[in-house]
């Protein structure tokens, strides 16, 4: 295990048990209404966990964003700004970090938010059987946290480590200890309820259908200018566009191809990037042959994928390596596999693989996941692999993957964001990572992860990336496509977008600055 930093979010995570959602039946749906107090937004599935401590789908963390805070939250420009700490000090040597909380912090529930719950999260979250530790540790030791006094928690590295001590205090979220020290922490959702200290309270659950939110009279932060949130969940994305053209959502993610359909619409459209990798992935514990993994990405044209999948390109820029490209530490000194059917035929031949069948996974509710996966198709075709293709429901992709040589699919579309720092990667390609879906091997990959994270210069930390970045291409894991943008649509009835400030993964940094004019 490796600390790595925060936010991350692969597109859909193997999904949640849905018996053990909390609800509280029999409500209507809500639907966005001028003059309600209500902002509705469409998300287009459940969150696959509600749970601070393992949740890493974009649902999820978007819950999670909403309803409890940080120590601090790391900006989409690298910049940092504090939320329940006053003041993050790390020590001189780098082995350990001094963080004052805030003074009169508050749960929703009106105790008392101090120390012994920050160090209670940080000591549930490092466990591995909790689903989501690998932030935590650094090798094979785990950070511990250790109060000092009711504002202040120190925690100490078991060695140096450059990514840790950078991102150690940013996006973990903090739940009480009062509330959930009896409490399974390893499942989806929390029971009771969301118990938190974020600008809106979670009040209701409606699996499939809506998640409701109330302002927290308890926030340490200004008060949320819209007193109701709602996550309401529309799957089908001509469903999506008829209700923000009709004002029963008030805001959705679209897609380029249905901008035109929007236009003679009360709606305005935000674009906004998230350094984010869209990629084809490889089940290497099915795939095993290299020459077959690299002739399937020399069979297939990066720039006609991404055309075809987001039509402009100010909607995305081609990415050739698992850092999305506006990443300062990403690198085009890579294998691009750029199109050569030829080169793609004679690396088959050369390993004697005739009559190459695989099966690819995709969203099929996802529109531009549909497109690649129709040219992927026919592009490989050419080449003479023959790919099958398996449209299903996003989160099953994962359920399935994570199966590994005994996985039903050989390839998968997705895509994640995992913030700035490059060893937060390592949870996708270390081997044996627990977000590892390519079952992904090799030494030379985690020693090059090691030495990223140790050497202590941006240079060497470049150095050390570079080659990383180098050997996972070498090695076919994944076939990176682009970093597109995301088409954020608001109703005009709402301002504030820009105050509350689009972010990669949760869309807005703080839903509570929006307005209704």
């Amino acid at each position: 295990m490796a600390g790595c930093s925060a936010p991350q979010s692969v597109d859909a995570p193997p999904a949640a048990d849905p018996t053990s959602s909390p609800t509280a039946g029999g409500a209507a749906e809500p639907t966005g209404s001028a003059g309600t107090d209500t902002f509705v937004y469409g998300i287009s599935g459940d969150p696959t966990s509600t749970n601070p401590i393992n949740a890493n789908d974009r649902w999820g963390l978007t819950t999670v964003n909403i309803a409890y805070s940080p120590l601090a939250h790391l900006n989409a420009d690298g910049t940092t700004t504090n939320d329940l700490a006053e003041s993050i000090e790390p020590s001189d040597d780098g082995l350990s970090v001094t963080v004052k909380l805030q003074d009169g912090l508050k749960w929703s529930d009106g105790e008392a938010l101090t120390a012994d719950d920050v160090v209670f999260t940080y000591t549930e979250k490092a466990k591995p059987e909790n689903g989501n530790s690998d932030a935590l540790w650094v090798g094979d030791a785990p950070i511990t946290a250790t109060k000092v006094d009711d504002l202040t928690v120190r925690f100490d590295l078991p060695s140096y480590s450059a990514a840790a001590i950078a991102n150690l205090a940013f996006e973990n979220y903090i739940i009480p200890e009062h509330v959930y020290a009896d409490a399974d922490l390893s499942g989806a959702e929390l029971d009771p309820i969301a118990v938190g200290s974020g600008p809106y309270k979670l009040t209701q659950y409606e699996r499939g259908q809506y998640l409701r939110f109330e302002a927290n009279e308890n926030y340490h932060g200004d008060a949320p200018n819209i007193k109701n949130l709602t996550l309401r969940i529309v799957s089908n994305a001509d469903t999506v566009k008829a209700g923000l053209q009709t004002g029963e959502l008030d805001a959705s993610f679209v897609t380029p191809q249905q901008v035109p359909d929007l236009e003679n619409s009360p709606v305005t459209v935000t674009p906004y990037p998230e350094g984010r990798v869209a990629y084809l992935g490889v089940v290497t514990a099915k795939v095993t042959d290299l020459a077959t993994r690299q002739a399937l990405f020399y069979s297939l044209n990066r720039d006609d994928i991404l055309r075809a999948s987001w039509l402009d390109a100010a909607n995305y820029e081609p990415a050739y390596s698992i850092l999305p490209p506006s990443n300062v530490f990403a690198t085009e000194d890579v294998e691009h596999y750029d199109q050569d059917v030829e080169k793609a035929k004679q690396l088959l031949a050369d390993a004697g693989a005739n009559n190459v069948k695989l099966t690819l996974a995709y969203a099929g509710n996802d529109p531009a996941q549909t497109t690649q996966a129709t040219l992927i198709q026919q592009q490989a075709q050419a080449a003479g692999i023959t790919i099958e293709l398996a449209g299903v429901e996003g989160a099953a992709v994962y359920a399935e993957i994570e199966k590994g040589a005994a996985s039903s699919y050989d390839l998968f579309l997705g895509g994640y964001i995992m913030g700035p720092d490059p060893d937060s990667y390592s949870a996708l390609y270390r081997s044996g990572a627990g977000a590892n879906y390519f079952a992904y091997s090799n030494p030379a990959t985690d020693a090059l992860f090691d030495e990223g994270a140790q050497v202590k210069t941006t240079e060497e930390r470049k150095a050390a990336y570079a080659k990383l970045q180098a050997q996972i291409a070498d090695d076919a894991v994944m076939f990176p496509l682009g970093d597109n943008l995301k088409l954020l649509a608001v109703n005009d009835r709402i301002t504030g977008v820009e105050e509350a400030t689009p972010v990669p993964i949760y869309t807005l940094q703080d839903f509570g600055k929006l307005s209704e004019k």
